[in-house]
């Protein structure tokens, strides 16, 4: 392959011609592809319909909690064993919640905004706030705080985590920093994990605020479909080794696991904020659906249990994140004008193109019919000061329409590329 940053005009208008008849042929074909968000495709939805068999007359726990009527704030207990193996978690230290952790994430901003936190200076919304996003991440993430006036400031992502050099030093020297969202284990959306060192050092860094939180969005915990789940040490342990109990506040769910609108979430934190949070949740609800938490018991059982069911979800996976990597390595491997990850679990791709590309290559893409998660979403403010990073969600389509999104991907990338190298 030529870089094409060597080529001269003639020779790059030559490519660019080729590239749009490639281009209009695709248009000719009225495609309509969404891959703007990870959603599990139906095959993996099918996985876990024999939950759902004989549901109605599961509805006493093994316990004994007539899973029908009110209570159980805190989830049922079999619930809490089955998410503290997950998380690595005491029970007693979990709440299991209905099928969102990303509305747990968000009932806790908004109960800190109001009520403020353990060991902290009071409501957050009385005062000057900020988070750290890890950038490029998580666009939800990012949305609760603009909704709820917490400020952001984005920290640049390595292949182990974020700039922790960066990191350490606003924590310490801003007591405006009360929060940092966190996708530890291929992570959203470049698939990173966390090392060792980089979870060890968020533990133990001194923090200007009293009352700093780490939200560990542990959403894809289990979720490698090449080879066994990478390691993650315990951020909560961590936490408490270093003298730092109340600082992680950890987060899980099976909506990639089960069904996406219907799982169980649950979280994991220190005595003291297990016991805040359901001090104010008791004002909110008289209790979960323990129903939907005695089904996922039933069913997934135990980790071994979990992790099989999770090679069935990786069968069905690999093949499209290997579609995504031969085409666009053949679409644009060793031309200089992108860089992709290729991630061993998850649920995304993130690609990035050269400066000022990424909004006319999505714009491009879905001329021709093909949906991409709107440039600058993976960071604060939907600003990506770079104009670069495009997320790509290959789960949810069939694995003839990824082959063909991510060849007219590249042909964007291409003719945009083009364009940019040749001054227009």
């Amino acid at each position: 392959m030529t870089d094409w940053r060597t080529l001269d005009a003639p020779a790059l208008r030559a490519e660019r011609d080729r590239l749009r008849a490639r281009y209009d042929a695709f248009r000719a074909r009225n495609l309509t592809l969404d891959m703007t968000r990870g959603k599990p495709s139906p095959e993996q939805l099918r996985l876990s319909l024999p939950m759902l068999e004989g549901a109605e007359q599961h509805y006493v726990s093994p316990t004994g909690i007539d899973c029908r009527n009110y209570g159980g704030l805190e989830g049922l207990p079999e619930a809490r064993r089955l998410f503290g193996e997950y998380l690595g978690a005491p029970a007693e230290q979990v709440i299991v919640g209905g099928a969102s952790s990303l509305a747990m994430m968000y009932d806790v901003c908004v109960r800190a905004v109001l009520f403020g936190v353990p060991g902290g200076e009071g409501p957050w919304g009385r005062r000057e706030t900020k988070f750290l996003c890890p950038s490029p991440g998580y666009d939800r993430h990012f949305a609760i705080c603009e909704q709820l006036g917490i400020g952001m400031i984005p920290v640049e992502m390595h292949d182990d985590g974020p700039d922790m050099e960066v990191v350490e030093r606003l924590v310490a020297t801003d007591p405006t920093i009360v929060g940092m969202w966190c996708v530890p284990k291929f992570s959203n959306p470049t698939g990173a994990v966390y090392s060792d060192e980089v979870v060890g050092r968020l533990a133990a860094m001194p923090s200007a605020a009293g009352d700093f939180r780490i939200f560990w969005d542990n959403s894809y915990a289990v979720h490698a479909f090449q080879g066994e789940p990478a390691p993650l040490r315990n951020l909560l342990t961590a936490c408490t080794e270093a003298g730092h109990p109340d600082r992680a506040l950890m987060y899980a769910s099976t909506a990639k696991i089960t069904f996406a609108g219907a799982g169980v979430a649950a979280m994991a934190a220190s005595p003291a904020n297990v016991a805040w949070n359901l001090r104010v949740m008791g004002i909110q609800t008289i209790g979960p659906d323990k129903l939907n938490q005695l089904r996922h018991v039933l069913f997934l059982r135990d980790m071994p249990t979990i992790l099989a069911h999770m090679r069935r979800h990786a069968e069905l996976l690999r093949p499209k994140f290997e579609a995504v990597q031969r085409v666009l390595g053949r679409e644009l491997a060793g031309k200089g004008i992108a860089e992709w990850t290729d991630p061993r679990g998850g649920y995304f791709v993130s690609l990035n193109t050269l400066d000022g590309c990424a909004t006319d290559v999505i714009r491009m893409a879905a001329e021709a019919g093909v949906s991409l998660t709107p440039a600058g979403s993976t960071f604060p403010y939907k600003r990506d000061p770079r104009d670069r990073n495009i997320r790509i969600a290959p789960s949810f389509p069939r694995l003839e329409e990824i082959e063909a999104a991510m060849e007219l991907l590249g042909i964007c990338v291409q003719m945009v590329s083009s364009d940019r190298l040749l001054g227009r």
